[in-house]
């Protein structure tokens, strides 16, 4: 597949994604979202990818959002979304693989949309979250007028969501929404630290326990709990040889050796 807009490298069993378009700022329009959707169902597809990272080239910007210049050019059309959603992730909402935002300079509009569907999201001082979508008469249809609540509180986002208003690293990870925030330069290298950490575990637990977290976003407690037994995540790992493995690896005191299946 050849990628105009993204940069994609494996290292081992982590696979990293750069948003490749600086000069606007990795400001994405529709035919990126349609290569970021191959990217993803690539990763999705390879067993030998546990982990996936997402960045933006450069120190400046993460994202900048929506290709605004493009919109204006073809106009705005709900039936042209891909059904992925932006960057091929947002509506992605049966992945089981973690994914994690490396967030450097502004993430803006699609741009926060994406750092918020991500499972972490890693953080450099420089950067900057806002919806502003309302400021140019549109909405954040990506996720994140929905995802942003229940991250944060209602009162809280819409604090945000109303005004607007341009949203620091570090008040990002007093509200709740960044899980680290690293200096300038360094989200990247966080975040390969932070998927190290998720790549010693066995990925059949790490989907399983994934699926279970999902399973509670809409259902009451008592509900959850039972649908969580016969989740197909917990099902396959239940049924893989990483289950034996664990347990084995810890009777003989060395470190597992995960097979993923």
């Amino acid at each position: 597949m050849e990628h105009r807009y993204s940069i994609v490298a494996r290292e081992g069993h982590v696979t990293i994604v750069t948003l490749n378009r600086p000069e606007r700022m990795n400001a994405l329009d529709h035919e990126a979202h349609r290569e970021f959707a191959g990217v993803f169902d690539d990763f999705e597809a390879d067993p030998d990818q546990w982990v996936a990272i997402v960045t933006g080239q450069g120190e400046r910007a993460f994202c900048a959002g929506k290709d605004l210049k493009a919109t204006a050019a073809s106009g705005y059309n709900l039936n042209e979304r891909v059904e992925s959603g932006f960057a091929g992730l947002t509506h992605r909402l049966g992945r089981n693989k973690p994914v994690i935002a490396a967030v450097n300079g502004i993430a803006l509009g699609g741009g926060f949309e994406l750092a918020l569907a991500c499972d972490l999201i890693i953080a450099a001082e420089n950067a900057v979250f806002a919806l502003p979508e309302p400021r140019v008469g549109l909405a954040a249809l990506g996720g994140g007028l929905l995802r942003l609540p229940r991250q944060i509180g209602e009162k809280q986002a819409l604090g945000i969501i109303l005004t607007g208003r341009h949203v620091s690293a570090q008040e990002g990870q007093a509200l709740g929404f960044v899980n680290e925030v690293v200096a300038p330069g360094q989200a990247l290298d966080a975040a390969r630290r932070w998927a190290a950490q998720i790549c010693e575990a066995s990925p059949m637990a790490i989907r399983a326990a994934k699926e279970v977290v999902r399973l509670s976003d809409d259902r009451p407690l008592a509900q959850a709990l039972e649908d969580s037994l016969r989740s197909p995540a917990v099902l396959a790992m239940l049924a893989s040889e990483d289950v034996k493995e664990g347990p084995r690896a810890f009777a003989e005191k060395r470190k597992p050796k995960w097979k993923g299946t």
